[in-house]
C-alpha cells in the first residue's frame, strides 16, 4: 500500500487525509476485483461470495502489512534516527519482505474469518489448509502486495528526486536574486553620491542638508533590501518617497513627484528595490535632460488577476527603442522578474502621452 508514515499523514489537511484514505480504499477495491475476477474466470467460483472474501482478505492484508511496516520502521529509528526513509515509513527491503509475508498470513486468516462471519460459510485459513493449497493461497496473496510495494517505492524515489531538484532550483533562484540585489544596491548608492557631488559644487548648504537626508535614506533602504525576499508595497512606496524627497533638494521645482497607492494594495508583497531603478532611470534619462523638468508619477493598480506598477515621467521621452534593456537598472529589473516569477511577470517601456515615458511592471497576484 501507499508508503506514508503517520507523521507525514498528520501534517496533511483534513481534505488531504480524506483524499489519501479514498485512494487507499480505491486500491483495495481494484485489487479485490482483479483477484475475484481471476478466480471466477479460472476456477468458476461463485461471484457473490468470491467478491466478499476477496475484499475482506485484501483489506485485512493491507492493514496488517501497513502496521508491520510502520512498526518495523519505527523500531529501526532507535538505531538510525537520522535515516530519512525510516521517518517516511520505509524500513528497507529485508524488513519489508518479512512484513509482507507475516502480514499476508495474518491478514488472510483474519479476512477469511471476517468473510465467514458475513457469508456464514466455513472457509479455512492459510494455517488450516494443506501445504499445496496454502502455498497457492500465499502466492496469490503475495503477488499484489509485492507489485504495489515495487510501484510505491519507485514512485517515492521519483517524488524524492523531484523534491530535491525543486529545492536545488529554488535555492539557485534565491542565490541569483541575492546576487542581483547586491549589484543593485551599490549602483543606487553611486548614483545618489553622484547627485550629491553635483550639489556640493552648486550649493554647499543644501548639499549638507542632502547629506543628512542621504544617511537616513540609505540606512532605511539597505535595511529594507536585506529584510527578506519580499516587503510590502507600502514600504516600497515609502522608500521611493524618501528617494524623491532627496532628489528634490537638488532639482527643486523641476521634479514634481506624485505617488498613487490604493489602500487595498498597500500590504501586497513585492521584491525590495523593485521600483527604485525605474525611478532613477526616469529622472536620469527623462526629467534631467529637460530644462523644465516635469511630473514623475508612480502608481499601483489591479488589472484582473495581475498587479500593475507604473513609473511615468513627463520628460524628453524615449531615447532608444521601446523595450531596450541595455541600461543597468532596466536589465536588473528584468533579470529579477524572470528569476522570481518566470514568464508570469514582465517589464515594458513605452512613450507616454503627451510626453515622456512610462515603464510598466506586471506581476501575478500572490
Amino acid at each position: 500500500m501507499n508508503a506514508q508514515s503517520p507523521i507525514l499523514i498528520a501534517r496533511k489537511s483534513p481534505a488531504e487525509i480524506g483524499h489519501w484514505l479514498m485512494r487507499q480504499l480505491l486500491i483495495i477495491i481494484v485489487i479485490a476485483l482483479g483477484v475475484a475476477l481471476g478466480l471466477i474466470l479460472l476456477f468458476g467460483q461463485r461471484p457473490g461470495p468470491t467478491l466478499i472474501y476477496c475484499f475482506t482478505i485484501t483489506a485485512c492484508c493491507a492493514v496488517f502489512v501497513q502496521a508491520l511496516r510502520l512498526s518495523a520502521a519505527r523500531l529501526m529509528l532507535r538505531w538510525r534516527p537520522g535515516d530519512e526513509s525510516l521517518h517516511e515509513g520505509w524500513p528497507g527491503w529485508p524488513l519489508m519482505l518479512i512484513s509482507l509475508l507475516i502480514g499476508t498470513i495474518a491478514g488472510y486468516s483474519a479476512g477469511v474469518e471476517l468473510g465467514n462471519w458475513i457469508t456464514g460459510f466455513k472457509e479455512s485459513g492459510v494455517l488450516n489448509s494443506g501445504l499445496r493449497r496454502g502455498l497457492s493461497i500465499m502466492l496469490i496473496s503475495l503477488v499484489p502486495g509485492l507489485g504495489l510495494t515495487f510501484y510505491f517505492v519507485h514512485r517515492g524515489r521519483l517524488s524524492a528526486a523531484e523534491a530535491r531538484a525543486q529545492t536545488a532550483q529554488r535555492q539557485a533562484a534565491e542565490h541569483q536574486l541575492r546576487l542581483l540585489e547586491s549589484q543593485l544596491e551599490p549602483h543606487m548608492l553611486f548614483n545618489t553620491l553622484a547627485n550629491l557631488r553635483v550639489l556640493i559644487g552648486m550649493d554647499p548648504p543644501r548639499a549638507q542638508q542632502m547629506l543628512d537626508q542621504l544617511i537616513g535614506f540609505l540606512r532605511a533602504t539597505l535595511t529594507a533590501s536585506r529584510s527578506g525576499m519580499n516587503h510590502s508595497l507600502r514600504e516600497e512606496f515609502t522608500r521611493i518617497a524618501d528617494y524623491l524627497a532627496l532628489l528634490q533638494l537638488r532639482m527643486g521645482a523641476r521634479l514634481r513627484p506624485v505617488l498613487e497607492l490604493p489602500a487595498e494594495l498597500a500590504e501586497l508583497p513585492v521584491p525590495p528595490l523593485l521600483l527604485q531603478p525605474l525611478v532613477e532611470n526616469a529622472i536620469k534619462h527623462g526629467l534631467e535632460p529637460s530644462i523644465a523638468g516635469g511630473e514623475l508619477r508612480v502608481s499601483a493598480r489591479l488589472a484582473g488577476e495581475r498587479l500593475v506598477l507604473e513609473v511615468r515621467d513627463g520628460g524628453v521621452g524615449l531615447q532608444a527603442p521601446a523595450g531596450d534593456g541595455t541600461r543597468f537598472g532596466l536589465h536588473q529589473v528584468r533579470e529579477r522578474l524572470a528569476t522570481r516569477y518566470g514568464s508570469a511577470a514582465a517589464l515594458s517601456l513605452a512613450p507616454a502621452e503627451p510626453a515622456g515615458t512610462v515603464a510598466t511592471i506586471t506581476l501575478p497576484l500572490p
